[in-house]
């Protein structure tokens, strides 16, 4: 019975990401406990902090740090901004950069360094950072250390030449055959490329019809979000990326599929969640790929006719509900997140901590 619904999950999920990359007109909160990393208390003293980089050069900085008096903002060297323990500031006039970072120090404490999650290419739309948050137990997951995006093969030169400079290492591709084959990445040369083919061979079998409904798109991805949990070729996949991010010599290590959404964003839900980031955390995330995809799934369902584009569009959101069926399969079918790290992906204990001890600071 598990093999037969693992097979349908991952076929549903072949059907929808990889043939929709483009349109064709005709309750619980719970987290992996810490494994492998001793219990104490965080010496960064912030409970919030973030950069948003706004237009012609303007970054937004708010942060929290409780218990603290002032708050000092360092760029480049210089303090940009300043204030007590919970502030907001706008800095512009910074020099132009492939990515600003800025460095919070608060009066007591550990400082934290974060650059906007975004990082802006001329060939994708998704690509960020998955660190800059923090988990349950008041460490941060470091930021500059592990990429999400969409496809890399419209990556022009001058992209290819940022990613250099960023020290991406490794680029671990989750599509299927025939995505790699008609949209083979463009990386920097140096960069190791793996092969981490989540749907398997389901990915390159004609799978059926698509759905008639918006009803029956939203069935087709939450059984798309189970498949990535229960099949083989998944847990094979999922495995490789998340042995690459806990590798400490391995620093730039990039994961993606087609829209940067469905296998990475589960990718990335895994690794936070196994780092111990607040589920809401890492559900909003997930959904943040509908703001930086918001024009690009605009324009394609503009292409299509009003009935046809009201059943795509399930197809090309990412929803609460999609991510919910994904963490309630793993729920079901494990009991806990870090036993289908141990059982599911071969993540052991220790392997555990040695990922948070490489990705988490504080």
């Amino acid at each position: 019975m598990n093999r037969i619904k693992a097979t349908t999950g991952v076929a549903a999920a072949a059907a929808l990401f990889v043939g929709l990359a483009a349109p064709v007109a005709s309750a619980h909160s719970w987290h992996a406990p810490e494994r492998g990393v001793a219990k104490h208390r965080s010496s960064i003293p912030f409970t919030s902090a973030t950069v948003t980089a706004g237009d012609k050069g303007s970054y937004t900085l708010k942060w929290n740090a409780p218990g603290t008096r002032s708050v000092l903002i360092r760029a480049n060297g210089r303090v940009v901004a300043h204030g007590g323990s919970r502030g907001e500031a706008v800095v512009k006039g910074l020099p132009a950069l492939d990515r600003q970072w800025f460095t919070f120090d608060a009066d007591r404490g550990e400082s934290l360094r974060l650059a906007d999650r975004l990082v802006k290419l001329d060939g994708t739309v998704n690509f960020r950072d998955v660190g800059g948050y923090r988990t349950a137990d008041g460490h941060w997951v470091k930021m500059g250390q592990v990429y999400r995006s969409d496809a890399l093969d419209k990556l022009t030169a001058a992209d290819q030449a940022k990613l250099r400079r960023l020290g991406i290492r490794t680029d671990y591709d989750l599509r299927a055959r025939s995505e790699r084959e008609q949209a083979p990445d463009r990386v920097p040369a140096g960069v190791r490329y793996v092969v981490a083919d989540v749907l398997g061979a389901a990915g390159d079998t004609t799978v059926g019809q698509l759905p008639t409904t918006a009803e029956g798109a939203e069935r087709m991805m939450v059984d798309g979000e189970k498949g990535f949990v229960d099949a083989d070729s998944a847990k094979a996949a999922f495995s490789k990326v998340m042995a690459g991010a806990g590798d400490s010599r391995a620093r730039g290590v990039l994961y993606h599929c087609t829209a940067g959404k469905d296998r990475t964003g589960w990718a990335t839900a895994a690794l936070l969640t196994a780092l111990g980031v607040p589920r809401e955390t890492v559900t909003n995330d997930y959904l943040a790929s509908n703001t930086y995809r918001a024009a690009t799934n605009a324009a394609a369902l503009a292409a299509l006719p009003a009935e046809q584009a009201a059943v795509y569009k399930p197809l090309l959101d990412v929803r609460r509900a999609y991510l919910d069926s994904g963490f309630d399969e793993v729920r079901a079918k494990y009991g806990s997140f870090s036993a289908y790290f141990d059982k599911g992906l071969g993540v052991n204990r220790k392997e555990l901590g040695e990922l948070k001890h490489d990705l988490l600071i504080g």
